[in-house]
Protein backbone atom coordinates (compact mmCIF):
# COMPACT_ATOMS: atom_id res chain seq x y z
CA UNK A 1 0.00 0.00 0.00
CA UNK A 2 1.48 3.08 -0.78
CA UNK A 3 2.33 5.64 1.85
CA UNK A 4 2.24 8.96 1.30
CA UNK A 5 2.99 12.45 3.23
CA UNK A 6 5.82 10.07 5.07
CA UNK A 7 7.92 12.66 7.44
CA UNK A 8 11.52 12.37 6.57
CA UNK A 9 14.70 13.78 8.13
CA UNK A 10 17.98 13.80 5.93
CA UNK A 11 20.49 15.36 8.74
CA UNK A 12 24.38 15.50 7.90
CA UNK A 13 27.31 14.54 10.17
CA UNK A 14 31.08 14.66 9.59
CA UNK A 15 31.77 14.14 5.72
CA UNK A 16 31.99 16.43 2.69
CA UNK A 17 27.81 16.94 2.07
CA UNK A 18 28.43 15.17 -1.26
CA UNK A 19 25.34 12.80 -0.35
CA UNK A 20 23.40 15.41 0.23
CA UNK A 21 24.09 17.26 -2.90
CA UNK A 22 23.08 14.31 -4.65
CA UNK A 23 19.34 14.83 -2.98
CA UNK A 24 19.11 18.07 -4.12
CA UNK A 25 20.81 17.54 -7.29
CA UNK A 26 18.09 15.33 -9.11
CA UNK A 27 16.20 17.64 -10.05
CA UNK A 28 13.97 15.90 -12.33
CA UNK A 29 12.43 13.67 -9.55
CA UNK A 30 12.93 15.67 -6.39
CA UNK A 31 9.51 17.86 -7.40
CA UNK A 32 7.69 14.07 -7.35
CA UNK A 33 9.73 13.47 -4.19
CA UNK A 34 8.27 15.93 -2.36
CA UNK A 35 4.72 15.64 -3.12
CA UNK A 36 5.09 12.37 -1.25
CA UNK A 37 7.03 12.82 1.96
CA UNK A 38 6.88 15.73 4.40
CA UNK A 39 10.83 16.67 5.20
CA UNK A 40 10.45 17.94 8.40
CA UNK A 41 14.26 18.46 8.56
CA UNK A 42 16.80 19.16 6.05
CA UNK A 43 19.81 21.94 6.78
CA UNK A 44 21.16 22.05 3.19
CA UNK A 45 17.67 22.94 1.41
CA UNK A 46 15.30 24.48 4.33
CA UNK A 47 15.57 27.01 7.15
CA UNK A 48 12.42 26.19 8.62
CA UNK A 49 13.34 22.56 9.96
CA UNK A 50 11.30 20.59 12.84
CA UNK A 51 12.91 18.09 14.78
CA UNK A 52 9.83 16.01 15.11
CA UNK A 53 8.70 12.24 15.16
CA UNK A 54 10.04 10.76 11.66
CA UNK A 55 9.00 7.82 9.66
CA UNK A 56 12.57 7.80 7.77
CA UNK A 57 15.38 9.51 8.96
CA UNK A 58 18.16 9.78 6.36
CA UNK A 59 21.95 9.98 8.11
CA UNK A 60 25.12 11.17 6.27
CA UNK A 61 28.68 11.29 7.51
CA UNK A 62 30.45 9.51 10.07
CA UNK A 63 29.91 10.41 14.05
CA UNK A 64 33.24 12.17 14.92
CA UNK A 65 32.35 14.43 18.33
CA UNK A 66 30.71 13.56 21.13
CA UNK A 67 27.79 15.83 20.72
CA UNK A 68 27.57 14.32 17.08
CA UNK A 69 27.07 10.92 19.04
CA UNK A 70 24.00 12.37 20.84
CA UNK A 71 22.50 14.01 18.14
CA UNK A 72 22.13 10.65 16.14
CA UNK A 73 20.95 8.86 19.20
CA UNK A 74 18.17 11.62 19.63
CA UNK A 75 17.18 10.96 15.73
CA UNK A 76 16.58 7.33 16.15
CA UNK A 77 14.86 7.48 19.07
CA UNK A 78 11.83 9.35 17.33
CA UNK A 79 12.43 7.39 13.80
CA UNK A 80 11.14 4.34 12.52
CA UNK A 81 13.53 3.74 9.82
CA UNK A 82 17.27 4.25 9.56
CA UNK A 83 18.87 5.23 5.99
CA UNK A 84 22.64 5.41 6.22
CA UNK A 85 23.90 7.28 2.90
CA UNK A 86 27.10 7.29 1.44
CA UNK A 87 30.57 5.69 2.63
CA UNK A 88 30.97 8.25 5.88
CA UNK A 89 27.74 6.78 7.19
CA UNK A 90 28.31 3.01 6.22
CA UNK A 91 31.31 2.85 6.68
CA UNK A 92 33.25 5.55 8.55
CA UNK A 93 34.49 7.02 5.35
CA UNK A 94 37.85 8.31 4.28
CA UNK A 95 38.29 10.00 7.74
CA UNK A 96 37.78 6.41 8.87
CA UNK A 97 40.44 4.55 7.24
CA UNK A 98 43.02 4.31 10.25
CA UNK A 99 39.94 2.66 12.59
CA UNK A 100 41.08 0.20 14.85
CA UNK A 101 44.88 1.05 14.55
CA UNK A 102 45.29 3.82 17.35
CA UNK A 103 47.20 6.88 17.49
CA UNK A 104 44.12 8.93 16.39
CA UNK A 105 45.29 11.51 18.98
CA UNK A 106 48.84 11.95 18.08
CA UNK A 107 47.11 12.67 14.18
CA UNK A 108 44.82 14.59 15.32
CA UNK A 109 46.99 17.58 17.21
CA UNK A 110 49.42 17.14 13.96
CA UNK A 111 46.70 18.65 12.36
CA UNK A 112 45.28 20.99 15.28
CA UNK A 113 48.45 21.48 16.92
CA UNK A 114 45.90 21.20 19.92
CA UNK A 115 44.59 18.81 22.62
CA UNK A 116 41.75 17.21 21.50
CA UNK A 117 38.94 18.72 24.44
CA UNK A 118 40.32 22.28 23.17
CA UNK A 119 38.71 22.42 19.40
CA UNK A 120 35.54 23.32 19.42
CA UNK A 121 32.23 22.79 22.05
CA UNK A 122 31.95 19.53 21.96
CA UNK A 123 34.78 16.42 22.37
CA UNK A 124 35.99 15.36 19.26
CA UNK A 125 36.83 11.51 19.05
CA UNK A 126 37.88 9.11 16.26
CA UNK A 127 35.18 8.94 13.13
CA UNK A 128 33.23 5.75 13.12
CA UNK A 129 29.99 4.90 11.11
CA UNK A 130 26.64 5.59 11.91
CA UNK A 131 26.08 2.36 12.68
CA UNK A 132 28.16 1.78 15.96
CA UNK A 133 25.93 4.17 17.47
CA UNK A 134 22.82 3.19 16.05
CA UNK A 135 20.48 0.73 14.59
CA UNK A 136 20.63 1.35 10.56
CA UNK A 137 17.88 -0.63 8.63
CA UNK A 138 19.03 -0.08 5.30
CA UNK A 139 22.48 1.65 3.58
CA UNK A 140 22.67 3.36 0.17
CA UNK A 141 26.47 3.05 -0.37
CA UNK A 142 28.99 5.77 -2.45
CA UNK A 143 31.29 8.43 -2.30
CA UNK A 144 29.09 10.36 -3.13
CA UNK A 145 25.87 7.98 -3.85
CA UNK A 146 24.12 7.83 -6.71
CA UNK A 147 20.77 9.66 -6.93
CA UNK A 148 19.25 6.32 -8.65
CA UNK A 149 19.73 4.23 -5.56
CA UNK A 150 18.70 6.85 -3.31
CA UNK A 151 15.58 7.33 -5.18
CA UNK A 152 14.51 3.83 -5.65
CA UNK A 153 14.94 3.04 -1.81
CA UNK A 154 13.02 5.73 -1.44
CA UNK A 155 10.03 4.50 -4.13
CA UNK A 156 10.19 0.67 -2.49
CA UNK A 157 9.21 2.42 0.92
CA UNK A 158 6.83 5.06 0.22
CA UNK A 159 5.12 1.94 -1.79
CA UNK A 160 5.68 -0.19 2.09
CA UNK A 161 8.19 -2.02 0.37
CA UNK A 162 10.90 -3.16 1.94
CA UNK A 163 14.27 -1.67 -0.15
CA UNK A 164 16.28 -3.58 -2.04
CA UNK A 165 20.28 -3.94 -1.16
CA UNK A 166 22.22 -4.84 -3.96
CA UNK A 167 25.13 -7.29 -2.72
CA UNK A 168 27.41 -7.43 -5.69
CA UNK A 169 31.08 -6.46 -6.39
CA UNK A 170 32.08 -4.12 -9.08
CA UNK A 171 33.21 -6.78 -11.21
CA UNK A 172 29.40 -7.77 -12.17
CA UNK A 173 28.68 -4.42 -13.36
CA UNK A 174 32.02 -4.88 -15.38
CA UNK A 175 31.33 -7.49 -17.35
CA UNK A 176 27.98 -6.08 -18.19
CA UNK A 177 29.81 -3.05 -19.82
CA UNK A 178 32.09 -5.64 -21.45
CA UNK A 179 34.92 -4.37 -19.51
CA UNK A 180 38.34 -6.28 -20.14
CA UNK A 181 39.35 -7.07 -16.54
CA UNK A 182 42.01 -5.19 -15.19
CA UNK A 183 43.42 -7.35 -12.86
CA UNK A 184 44.12 -9.55 -15.14
CA UNK A 185 46.39 -6.62 -16.66
CA UNK A 186 48.43 -6.32 -13.48
CA UNK A 187 46.63 -3.33 -12.30
CA UNK A 188 45.71 -3.12 -8.02
CA UNK A 189 41.37 -3.14 -9.08
CA UNK A 190 39.76 -3.45 -6.05
CA UNK A 191 36.53 -3.97 -8.35
CA UNK A 192 36.19 -7.89 -6.55
CA UNK A 193 35.66 -6.23 -3.12
CA UNK A 194 33.72 -3.07 -3.44
CA UNK A 195 29.66 -2.61 -3.38
CA UNK A 196 28.68 -2.04 -6.47
CA UNK A 197 26.07 0.85 -8.08
CA UNK A 198 28.45 3.12 -9.67
CA UNK A 199 28.18 1.44 -13.20
CA UNK A 200 31.61 0.39 -12.85
CA UNK A 201 32.84 3.92 -13.63
CA UNK A 202 36.37 4.00 -12.99
CA UNK A 203 37.31 0.36 -15.26
CA UNK A 204 34.89 1.27 -17.74
CA UNK A 205 37.91 4.22 -18.50
CA UNK A 206 40.84 1.69 -17.61
CA UNK A 207 41.26 2.94 -14.14
CA UNK A 208 41.46 0.67 -11.15
CA UNK A 209 38.45 0.44 -8.81
CA UNK A 210 39.60 2.45 -5.95
CA UNK A 211 36.67 1.04 -3.79
CA UNK A 212 34.92 4.13 -3.14
CA UNK A 213 31.58 2.53 -2.72
CA UNK A 214 32.82 0.58 0.35
CA UNK A 215 32.97 -3.11 0.56
CA UNK A 216 29.88 -5.24 -0.13
CA UNK A 217 28.92 -8.26 2.05
CA UNK A 218 30.65 -11.31 1.18
CA UNK A 219 33.89 -9.42 0.07
CA UNK A 220 37.01 -11.70 0.12
CA UNK A 221 39.14 -9.41 1.67
CA UNK A 222 42.01 -12.36 2.15
CA UNK A 223 41.80 -13.65 -1.86
CA UNK A 224 42.22 -10.12 -2.58
CA UNK A 225 45.23 -9.55 -0.66
CA UNK A 226 46.70 -12.92 -1.56
CA UNK A 227 45.52 -11.49 -5.12
CA UNK A 228 47.87 -8.75 -5.23
CA UNK A 229 50.57 -10.15 -3.25
CA UNK A 230 50.99 -12.43 -6.10
CA UNK A 231 50.87 -9.38 -8.64
CA UNK A 232 53.93 -7.92 -6.68
CA UNK A 233 52.27 -4.96 -4.86
CA UNK A 234 53.34 -4.40 -1.16
CA UNK A 235 51.25 -6.21 2.12
CA UNK A 236 50.96 -2.83 3.64
CA UNK A 237 49.87 -1.03 0.26
CA UNK A 238 47.18 -3.41 -0.17
CA UNK A 239 46.06 -2.63 3.42
CA UNK A 240 46.56 0.92 2.84
CA UNK A 241 44.17 0.59 -0.26
CA UNK A 242 41.69 -1.54 1.11
CA UNK A 243 41.42 0.44 4.13
CA UNK A 244 40.52 3.91 1.94
CA UNK A 245 36.95 3.84 1.52
CA UNK A 246 36.63 -0.01 3.95
CA UNK A 247 36.46 2.18 7.81
CA UNK A 248 35.26 -0.15 10.35
CA UNK A 249 34.46 -3.02 8.00
CA UNK A 250 37.52 -3.14 6.42
CA UNK A 251 39.46 -3.08 10.30
CA UNK A 252 37.64 -5.74 11.07
CA UNK A 253 38.03 -8.03 8.06
CA UNK A 254 41.54 -7.09 8.36
CA UNK A 255 42.41 -8.56 11.58
CA UNK A 256 42.61 -12.19 9.70
CA UNK A 257 45.57 -11.05 7.82
CA UNK A 258 48.70 -10.88 9.95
Amino acid sequence: MRKTNLKVGIYEFTGCAGDALAVIHAEDELLDFLTVVNVSSFLMAKSDNVEEKLDVAVLEGSISTEEQARHVKEIAARSKTIVAIGVCAAFGGIQGMKIGQGGWEERFKKVYAKNPSEVGTSMPMEARPVGDFVKVDFVVPGCPIDKDQFLKIFTRLINGASPEQLSMPVCVECKWNGNECLLLKGAPCLGTITACGCGAACPSYNIPCFGCWGLYDGANIMAQYHLLLEKGYNGDDIKARIRNYGGSKAAELLKEIA
